[in-house]
C-alpha cells in the first residue's frame, strides 16, 4: 500500500527513511520540517525580547521529536547565553498547570515547540497566553490570527498541495520510493501587532520589515 505523508520532522532522523532524495520502500511525502527550526524561532523570540532573563519552552514530552527538540534548543540557548527552563505538557490539564509554574518563574517570554497537541489547543494557548500577559511565539500562523502575539514556521497550504501532487502520480502508476522527500521552500513569520500594543511591546522595526504578514 503507498503511503504519502506529511510531518514536522527530519523523516531520516526519526528513522521513517534512509534518504530525502530516494526514500525507497513505499513511502514519500512531505517533511515541513518544523521542529528543526526550533533554534531559529528561540532567536526570533530574543529579537523581540531582547532582555529577556528567562525564555519559557513549552513541550510535549509525548511528541516523537522531543528529545531532538530540547537538544537543539538547549545548544542554541547555549550559543548565546540564554536562559531557558522547559515546561512539559502533554494533556489539557498540564496545560494548565505549566502556565501556573510560568507565573512562580516569572519568565520574560515563552516558545511554543512544535507539536500537533499544541496545534489543537490553539485557542486554550493563546487565551492562557494573554491571560498571563506573556509574549509567546508559535510555530502556526493559526495562533497569531487567533490573537497570538507571533508565530514562525513554513507554509502549510503548499505543503498539502505537494502531498496531492504526489498522491496523484502515484495514482497514475509512479512508485512512492523514487519520488523524493519534498522539503519546505518558504517559511512564514507573522506578526499580530494588536496583540503587541495590549502586551506593551514595541516590535523591532527590522523585525517588522521581515515579516511576512503583520495582522494590523
Amino acid at each position: 500500500m503507498p503511503i504519502v505523508f506529511i510531518g514536522g520532522t527530519d523523516p531520516i532522523r526519526s528513522g521513517l527513511v534512509t534518504s530525502l532524495h530516494r526514500p525507497g520502500g513505499n513511502v514519500t511525502g512531505v517533511s515541513s520540517f518544523l521542529a528543526e527550526t526550533e533554534p531559529k524561532r528561540l532567536g526570533l523570540l530574543r529579537e523581540l525580547r531582547g532582555n529577556a532573563r528567562t525564555i519559557a519552552v513549552l513541550l510535549n514530552p509525548n511528541g516523537p521529536q522531543a528529545t531532538a527538540q530540547v537538544e537543539d534548543l538547549e545548544i542554541a540557548a547555549r550559543t548565546v547565553g540564554q536562559e531557558i527552563v522547559i515546561l512539559k505538557a502533554g494533556t489539557i490539564r498540564d496545560v494548565e498547570a505549566a502556565f501556573e509554574r510560568l507565573a512562580q518563574l516569572r519568565a520574560d517570554a515563552m516558545l511554543v515547540a512544535t507539536d500537533p497537541f499544541f496545534f489543537d489547543r490553539a485557542a486554550q494557548l493563546v487565551v492562557l497566553a494573554a491571560r498571563h500577559a506573556l509574549p509567546t511565539l508559535y510555530f502556526r500562523r493559526e495562533f497569531p490570527v487567533a490573537g497570538g502575539l507571533m508565530s514562525y514556521g513554513s507554509d502549510a497550504n503548499e505543503s498539502y498541495r505537494v502531498l496531492g501532487v504526489y498522491a496523484g502520480r502515484i495514482l497514475k502508476g509512479e512508485k512512492p520510493g523514487d519520488l523524493p522527500i519534498q522539503l519546505p521552500t518558504k517559511f512564514d513569520l507573522v506578526i499580530n501587532l494588536p496583540t503587541a500594543r495590549v502586551l506593551g511591546i514595541d516590535v523591532p522595526s527590522a523585525l517588522l520589515a521581515r515579516a511576512d504578514e503583520v495582522i494590523e
